[in-house]
């Protein structure tokens, strides 16, 4: 029988680690049922015990409770965990995690919670999640323990710190621990003004009000060494603050550039006076919306590259707008620019109520894909992905712009057309195709940043009016024709907007800045840059 050994031997460590399972569990359904009793002190001390028992299911149960998912089941009088699904709620079993089936919130009773318990759940969640496999989530246990503060953490935290790999994770630790520190009256002042120097080095705004809590709070050493960290954070963000300026004006800048590239084509090359020019930008806007209506009930996986879709087809549909208008309008008006600006303002006037009957008139949605949702820290500065990819949209445009008139045909007979019209039809050049294509050219390029414009702007009938006027402000400012002009133009005038909104609100800014372009215009009426053009002579 000695063969039998071995199978007996298993059992009895498998029947050994069973009752262990057992006793596990029963040991976490009595701390399960200890969050559903007594009194409000009674429990604060039963949520403290669930997070000191290291347990796997203490995490999701402490969630639940502090977002008021954990449930008594009235049948049975089971500990759920519920979360909405349709008209009811979906069950979980709080101790093992297994599904319980479904009931709506009159068979279930709620386990309620006040605010006090809810700081102490988070600083309980806190704890357990700072040993966390998920450097992300030990990131963000670390950042909410360094804005609560709470002294009961700080042996779970030194704990998660000496066992911590990451730098970044461990110096958000070390930071949480210094902001700990400081919150504690009794902590001694060699610790304090240590904690005080790494609080400083993370200069946020978080780091500035823990440190001025303890200015506030404390005397001498301290005190003084509190002071001089929150007025350095200070200044520090005053610079951040420049910066992020400087950046809000660079993308406003990128906004006007998108809206101004094409019209400093067909004002600058054609001298045309262009009112219908938003509107341009509308078509881009409106055919991004119908491609992406098209996507969302046909191939909604390619949601993703909606705008790389919508691109050509904006370019296409308003450069074909373009290219019509200036055959039966503008064509026929060349040399008289006031006719021109009210041909084209009655135009713009028909193409919104156009768009109005064909898609009505309230704002329509247009969504942003994945790679353009979201934002992330620089430092200091906060920066979204939608704007950043407009900037960087914007750069390729004008780059392409450039080319296009430095290395192609097209580009040199419409050079050849600004400088000398009469000289460039005498050698051949078809001077009238050239100017359908011009207008063809800069009103495509207005439907690309229609495209743009969809995703920071509502689109409606009137999204062109908005940019109308600043393009022509862009467009005289950098000098008539010239593109790197609208590129300077466009970006000062972007910066200077953001730099006087905070001063002077938007509306008296934007006064501000059309009178400053008023007296430039009177020094230098050909703009930053002149350009030697039919517009110009």
């Amino acid at each position: 029988m000695h063969f039998l050994r071995p199978f007996s031997v298993l059992l009895s460590v498998v029947a050994s680690l069973a009752l262990a399972g057992a006793a596990l569990a029963a040991d976490l359904a009595t701390l399960v049922g200890n969050l559903t009793s007594g009194g409000l002190s009674e429990r604060e001390a039963a949520i403290t015990a669930l997070a000191a028992s290291g347990e796997e299911r203490a995490a999701p149960i402490l969630e639940a409770l502090g977002a008021g998912q954990l449930y008594i089941r009235n049948s049975d009088k089971l500990a759920v965990i519920g979360k909405v699904d349709g008209n009811k709620l979906a069950l979980s079993e709080a101790v093992s995690g297994k599904p319980a089936g479904s009931a709506v919130e009159a068979d279930l009773d709620r386990v309620r919670v006040n605010n006090r318990l809810r700081g102490t759940i988070e600083a309980a969640v806190g704890s357990l999640t700072l040993m966390s496999p998920n450097a992300r989530t030990r990131l963000s246990a670390a950042d909410a323990l360094f804005k609560r503060r709470d002294s009961t953490a700080l042996a779970a935290l030194d704990q998660a710190l000496a066992a911590e790999k990451d730098p970044r994770i461990k110096r958000a630790m070390s930071e949480a621990r210094a902001a700990i520190v400081l919150a504690t009256a009794d902590s001694p002042p060699a610790q304090k003004l240590e904690a005080i120097a790494v609080v400083r080095e993370r200069g946020d705004r978080d780091a500035l009000g823990v440190l001025k809590t303890v200015a506030a709070a404390s005397t001498g050493e301290v005190k003084t060494a509190a002071t001089a960290g929150a007025d350095s954070i200070e200044q520090a963000l005053a610079a951040w603050q420049m910066a992020q300026n400087v950046w809000y004006g660079i993308s406003l800048g990128s906004v006007l550039l998108l809206a101004a590239i094409g019209l400093a084509i067909t004002f600058g090359t054609m001298g045309v006076i262009n009112m219908a020019h938003g509107e341009m930008v509308m078509l881009g806007a409106y055919t991004t919306f119908v491609v992406q209506e098209v996507i969302r009930t046909s191939a909604p996986h390619l949601f993703d590259v909606s705008l790389l879709i919508a691109l050509p087809l904006a370019f296409v549909v308003s450069g074909a707008i373009g290219i019509l208008i200036e055959r039966t309008i503008i064509r026929f008006l060349y040399g008289r620019p006031l006719d021109t600006l009210l041909a084209t303002w009655g135009l713009s006037l028909v193409l919104q109520q156009a768009i109005r009957s064909i898609f009505g008139s309230s704002n329509r949605e247009v969504g942003a894909p994945s790679w353009m949702s979201g934002a992330f820290q620089l430092g200091q500065l906060n920066i979204t992905y939608g704007r950043l990819w407009i900037v960087v949209f914007a750069l390729i445009v004008f780059a392409s712009l450039i080319l296009l008139l430095r290395k192609t045909p097209l580009g040199l007979y419409m050079r050849a057309v600004t400088q000398n019209r009469p000289m460039a039809a005498a050698v051949g050049i078809r001077t009238p195709r050239v100017d359908a294509l011009t207008f063809g050219l800069g009103s495509g390029i207005a439907g690309l940043a229609g495209v743009a414009l969809s995703q920071i702007d509502n689109v409606s009938p009137n999204l062109g009016q908005g940019y109308i006027i600043d393009s022509f402000m862009v467009v005289v400012f950098g000098g008539v024709g010239n593109l790197f002009g609208t590129l300077i133009g466009a970006l000062t005038l972007g910066v200077v907007n953001k730099f006087l909104e905070p001063y002077a609100g938007a509306v008296l800014g934007k006064i501000l800045v059309l009178v400053f372009i008023i007296m430039f215009i009177q020094r230098r009426p050909r703009g930053l840059f002149a350009l030697k053009g039919r517009s110009v002579e």
